[in-house]
């Protein structure tokens, strides 16, 4: 498998934008491509030289037949055999195609290995957004570190020029407006040893609020309902569109002592309560909040092997216990695809404070996800993987993650989160009330 035809040199074209600096949008020449010889979201709409990677026609727009609304959801693929499985025995064969992590896991835990199924570009969205990215494209630029004439979430750089606009194109990326779910996650010892941390996530984009604030991205409001000992703990988070011009604003109701507090620590590499330290706030979702301690260097793009299209994880047939099995998530019920990927690597600035001293992302082209990060400690050495498998939602026309893996190659252990096969199916484009996102608010919605 040859690397994508169109893999870009760093040189020259990966500086990372300076504090301050304003960076124009988009050409009508470059616009002009945008439905044509480019998806709606600037992807490369032809396949692979190879033919491996398929041209995209549109995506999965529509429920397969079989589909019941709120019964769960279905495989569309579920009668594909993979191609082929990386072991450690044979991982030198695909080493162009893997990250390092991958190569890592490999190595490092015997029962890891990766199922590799045929490609299938699946990622759709309204058009009414695909619409916004066309209409915005000319208007929306960088300033410093933050956007400016971007109006909800969307693709703001289509035609991305460097490292901080692929990651822009991550963090405000269409997710269906507001989502109402409740889903498990589970910190795995290497030895196995596990517990179950439930949780209902309220997220509600700025478009989708009754009112409408300064600078604001969306609402956010976690609450805990299990295990016992932290059931009616409460997060709330109000997310800044530009997180270095106003820092996020984040409170916790502990229900042990039924008080609200701010959170101003809630940010960058602070430990996640639950996750025993396998997962920091900003790697949530794939990657979150303000991008000023990291030069973000844009690679190229790449043809690579990552998880992709995981709706084994989704089923109702699959239990938890299936999953979170000693060393890694088993693997028989992870899938992966080969994709083109913006390869995006982050290195820490001089005088700035982060557990990671570089982290290498790997970001999709159809959907903008963040579908692999490898993260490096001080002295170099890959520490931490993380492993994101997506797939689409087709009730909403939604990209998103079927589970968030982070392994700890330190210790062994992992952190799943974002399992949701044994909950109620997700709503998105829920709507929501600026009420219910107030400190105020956090008391009720702890309440035992």
């Amino acid at each position: 498998m040859n690397l994508n035809r169109h893999f870009l040199a760093a040189a020259g074209l990966a500086a990372l934008m300076s504090s301050g600096a304003a960076y124009a949008g988009a050409s009508a020449a470059d616009i002009a491509k945008l439905g044509n010889e480019l998806t709606p979201t600037g992807a490369e709409k032809a396949g692979s030289a190879d033919g491996v990677i398929p041209a995209w026609t549109g995506g999965l727009a529509s429920p397969p037949a079989g589909y019941v609304a709120g019964k769960g959801y279905i495989d569309p693929f579920a009668a594909e055999k993979p191609k082929f499985t990386i072991t450690k025995a044979n991982a030198a064969q695909y080493k162009a195609q893997l990250p390092a992590g991958a190569q890592a896991l490999l190595e490092k835990i015997g029962t890891f290995k990766m199922n590799v199924y045929p490609t299938h570009r699946t990622a759709a969205l309204p058009k009414a957004i695909t619409d916004k990215v066309k209409e915005q494209a000319a208007k929306v630029e960088l300033q410093g570190f933050g956007l400016a004439n971007v109006g909800g979430t969307t693709t703001p750089f289509p035609f991305p020029k460097n490292g901080l606009e692929v990651m822009w194109n991550h963090n405000i990326r269409y997710l269906g407006g507001g989502i109402d779910r409740i889903y498990d996650s589970f910190p795995v010892r290497a030895n196995g040893d596990t517990f179950d941390i439930r949780a209902q996530e309220v997220r509600v984009f700025a478009q989708n609020m009754d009112k409408s604030e300064p600078n604001r991205l969306l609402y956010y409001m976690n609450t805990l309902l299990a295990p016992a000992a932290l059931v009616g703990s409460v997060v709330l988070v109000h997310e800044p569109l530009d997180q270095v011009k106003e820092a996020r604003s984040a409170w916790v109701y502990n229900a042990g002592q039924r008080r609200v507090r701010r959170a101003p620590d809630l940010a960058y590499d602070s430990i996640t309560d639950g996750t025993e330290g396998m997962r920091y706030t900003d790697q949530y979702d794939g990657y979150n909040g303000a991008p000023d301690r990291f030069d973000f260097k844009l690679v190229g793009k790449k043809e690579m092997i990552v998880p992709y299209n995981d709706y084994k994880l989704m089923e109702k047939s699959t239990k938890y216990a299936d999953v979170t099995k000693p060393g890694t998530p088993n693997p028989d019920l992870i899938r992966y695809e080969t994709h083109r990927v913006w390869v995006v690597d982050a290195t820490l600035k001089p005088g700035q404070k982060h557990a990671f001293a570089r982290r290498t992302f790997y970001v999709d082209e159809d959907s903008w996800s963040v579908l692999w990060e490898d993260a490096y400690d001080s002295r170099g050495n890959l520490w931490r993987v993380g492993v994101h498998p997506v797939m689409q939602f087709y009730d909403a026309d939604v990209m998103w993650y079927s589970a968030n893996i982070w392994h700890d190659l330190s210790n062994g252990g992992y952190f799943i989160a974002s399992l949701g096969s044994q909950e109620p199916q997700w709503k998105f484009n829920v709507k929501g009330k600026l009420a219910d996102f107030e400190p105020d608010a956090l008391r009720r919605a702890g309440t035992r």
